[in-house]
């Protein structure tokens, strides 16, 4: 599926349309439509933590998103080896429309409950 960036993903402010695979049942991968070497991979945060937030007035108009709507929610992981190493950002969130192909990154700015770079093992069943 292809989607149109409507606010900015923090640090590459030019990538303005990307596209979403699903790589399996928990990961995705988001890749820029013009530049080809900008890709992330998402992961479902659902999965590994109960995770609740509000989506600004302002995202939720620009991504006409109403009680409706069919909503995908990912965080950016960055992938390491052993994949327990690897980091999520769970105060970035990345909002995906379906029903109109419109997305955009939130900021979490007021929770202290999400971090930035919090490993992936913290939430893994031992």
């Amino acid at each position: 599926m292809k989607f149109d960036i409507c606010v900015p993903i923090l640090g590459f402010e030019d990538v303005k349309q990307v596209t979403l695979e699903k790589i399996d049942d928990i990961f995705m991968k988001m890749s820029s439509v013009d530049e080809k070497n900008i890709s992330f991979t998402l992961i479902d945060p659902f999965v590994l933590r109960e995770y609740d937030f509000e989506v600004p007035d302002t995202v939720q108009e620009l991504l006409e998103i109403d009680k409706n709507s069919n909503l995908i929610i990912q965080n950016i992981v960055l992938i390491q080896t052993p994949i327990e190493n690897s980091v999520v950002n769970f105060v970035g969130p990345m909002i995906f429309n379906t029903d109109n192909k419109k997305a955009a990154q939130v900021i979490i700015s007021n929770s202290n409950e999400y971090g930035v770079c919090e490993k992936i093992s913290n939430f893994l069943k031992k």
